[in-house]
Order: structure tokens, then sequence, then C-alpha cells
């Protein structure tokens, strides 16, 4: 019997349910335990504003420590870019498409028009691209599960939100996509799309063998490898507006990732190619390029404004 550890809302309990799906079919029998964590309690404050490292995994990491669940099953975006001491991750789960997308029920809003709409969303990162590509659209703060940000939208907080496809496609919301963001102009977060499967080092080594031989999907594995080496590099978080998105065509692996400053003014993005054997050194590498090129100020200014607002909103990080 593995217990399996998640977060409350329907998407993650769709994950939950994915996931236990997969060992069900390995015959494998499987528990899911819900928790509630620091980032599904607090929905008024941006999450930079309260700290984004473990902000959606703390608690969850609490109880694989203790031994109370085997997994931890997240969405790979969600992840901080370096676990704590004691904790790995053993698999992901192939990719869903990995696209941001417009959503709402009014037909007319598009991106491309001149007309001015306010758009839902608490991400630094996509606050930043709209800012940088289509700074005539205004945004505003719009936090929660999926459904409560469908229904604070549908109640005239903002006109159409920005999401995630998977989740979108997952709640089976389809119907209420009105444009997909073109990658060139809003490459995703680090590991978007994909479900993480997260352990305490000390469970047994046969028993992670055969979770991952059941959970893990070797293709995406390579591609979040290496964005998730280029957004350790770059010490980022689900806070910072830092992307990247790595593609797997036979054995040649090829990232684009990169940074945004908060005003959308200014944007490093740079690709680089190599084998798919050396997924992490290439994240690696993109990252340091990005960093000589300015990144590195970039970088150290983001974090002075958060700082200031999280000085300024009584949250410790």
């Amino acid at each position: 019997m593995i217990k399996i550890g998640t977060r409350g809302s329907k998407l993650a309990l769709w994950q939950a349910h994915y996931v236990a799906d997969k060992l069900k079919k390995g015959g494998i029998d499987s528990e899911i335990v819900i928790i509630e964590t620091k980032g599904d309690k607090i929905l008024d404050v941006s999450i930079h504003k309260i700290g984004s490292k473990g902000v959606f995994t703390e608690e969850i990491e609490e109880q694989l420590a203790a031994g109370k669940i085997d997994i931890a099953v997240h969405s790979a975006k969600d992840l901080q870019s370096e676990l704590p001491k004691g904790f790995e991750l053993i698999a992901f789960t192939e990719r869903e498409e990995v696209n941001d997308v417009l959503v709402g029920k009014d037909k007319s809003i598009s991106l491309n028009s001149k007309k001015e709409f306010v758009l839902g969303t608490s991400s630094t990162r996509r606050i930043a691209m709209l800012k940088h590509f289509y700074p005539h659209i205004k945004t505003t703060p719009v936090r929660g599960n999926l459904q409560t940000r469908i229904k604070k939208m549908e109640e005239g907080e903002c006109d159409a939100l920005l999401l995630a496809f998977a989740g979108v496609h997952r709640m089976h919301y389809d119907d209420l996509i009105l444009e997909k963001f073109p990658l060139d102009k809003s490459t995703p977060a680090v590991g978007q799309g994909s479900v993480a499967i997260e352990v305490a080092t000390s469970l047994p080594q046969a028993k992670k063998d055969i979770l991952r031989k059941h959970l893990n999907h070797t293709e995406t594995e390579y591609r979040l490898l290496a964005e998730r080496a280029f957004l350790k590099k770059l010490q980022g978080g689900c806070s910072v507006p830092v992307f990247a998105l790595a593609t797997l065509k036979n054995q040649d692996l090829s990232i684009t990732g990169g940074v945004l400053s908060l005003d959308g003014k200014e944007m490093l993005k740079e690709n680089l190619k190599g084998s798919v054997d050396k997924a992490e050194e290439l994240g690696d590498q993109l990252a340091g390029i990005i960093l000589k090129k300015g990144g590195d100020r970039m970088l150290e200014e983001i974090r002075r404004q958060q700082n200031n607002d999280i000085a300024k909103s009584g949250f410790d990080i």
C-alpha cells in the first residue's frame, strides 16, 4: 500500500488520482492523504509576499519525513528549485501541453486586439511577460484554486484569466480557452505541465525503484532535469519571473530560458543545444550565460524589490 500525500484542491486531487491509477495498473494499491499547506491557507496575499520557499510543500514534506505518507504528488512548476535536505524527486509523469492560455467567457477578448481589458493572474512571470509583450493589458491579482479563480472572474474581479493549459484541460474547462499564448512570447514556468513525485531519501530503494518504474516518463524527465538545473543555478522560485522550456528530439536536447524584470522592460533570453545525457549540465550552463549577460544584476534588483514588499506586508520569507 502506497500512501499518496497531496493538497486538497480539485486539480491536486486529479493529479493524485492520476498517479494512483498508474500504480493500480502496475498492481499497486494506494491511499490518498489530503494535507493543507501554507499556500492553501493564505489566499489574499501574493506568493512572493508570503515567501516562495516551500509555500505549497512544507507541510507535505513534514508528513514524508515522519513516514505518514510514502510519496508526495506536486505540480512540478510549484516546486522550489532546490529541495530541503532529506528529500528527492524520483519521477516526472508525461508532460501535458505547456502553453499558458487566456481563459474567459467574452469571445471578443484577444491578446492582439487593442481593446483594453483586465486579466487576472498572481504570477510574477506572467505579469512581467504581459508588461513586456502586451503593455495595454491591465492585470489584477487573483489567487485560489482554479474553480475559485473562475468564480472571481464571473463575479467581475477581472475580464479573463491567464492560466496553464494543463490545469484548465485537466479540469475540463477547454471551452473557456480564448487563446493560447505563443511559446516565443510566453515561455512557461519550469516544469509546467508535469506531475512530480517527491519522496524522503530514507524511503527504501526497492520501493523507489518500483515507483519510478510505474510513474516516470523518460523524455519528460530529461526535459525537467535541464529546466530545474537552470532554475537552481539562478536560485529562482515560483515568485521570480524566470522561465525555461526544454525540448527533446531524438537524443538532442534544446533549452530556452531567461529572466524578466518585474516591470517587463528588460528581458534576457538564450538557447542552448546539447546531448540528452548532459541535461543538467546544459541547464546549468544556460543559466551561467544568463547570469553573465546581466541576469545577476536583474535578479538582485528583483529580490530587493520583493524583500521591500515582504517587509511592508509583515510576512517573513
